[in-house]
């Protein structure tokens, strides 16, 4: 049993926990039944009937088609990215801060770095246009793989539930 409720939790997603609970949250040991519950209330935020398997980010997911069982990346749009194995990123739009004037849009006055160092690349769901993510690597650096869960491991090991069924 979960030391927090239904409603902290959703509230937790939706920002409107009160500080010291969140603080308490946050320091606190995870439990498997928290877990459920956040997926729970961020299920509740979208339109889409497939079922969150792990969260990205705050609008990305790991989703699970009910007609096939494919894992695919997800946006809260409803927009899908690819494989869960894939390099969702390479399937955004992106828009790459090279310039001194694409700088100045985020930076004051000299504060910027120099794009011959570093850029900014953004990534944008293509349907709703949301930002999912941002990276500052040098300019010829290849788009990075932030990782590949192993949601197996994940589900069995760590939160002792059984692994939500998927196409093969």
């Amino acid at each position: 049993m979960s030391a927090y409720t239904q409603e902290q939790v959703k509230n937790l997603v939706d920002g409107k926990l009160d500080w010291d609970t969140t603080m308490r949250m946050l320091s606190m040991p995870k439990d498997k039944e928290r877990f459920e519950l956040f997926v729970h209330a961020l299920q509740a935020k979208v339109a889409w009937k497939d079922k969150i398997v792990l969260p990205l980010g705050p609008h990305l997911y790991i989703a699970q088609s009910p007609a096939t069982k494919q894992w695919n990346v997800k946006c809260d749009c409803g927009h899908e990215f690819c494989d869960y194995r894939d390099n969702w990123k390479l399937h955004a739009n992106i828009y790459v801060r090279d310039t001194e004037e694409a700088m100045a849009e985020v930076y004051p006055k000299l504060m910027a770095p120099d794009v011959q160092w570093q850029v900014y690349r953004e990534y944008y769901c293509p349907t709703c246009g949301i930002m999912h993510d941002i990276e500052s690597p040098t300019p010829w650096y290849p788009v990075l793989h932030d990782f590949e869960p192993d949601i197996d491991v994940f589900y069995k090991e760590w939160l002792g539930l059984p692994l939500p069924e998927r196409a093969a």
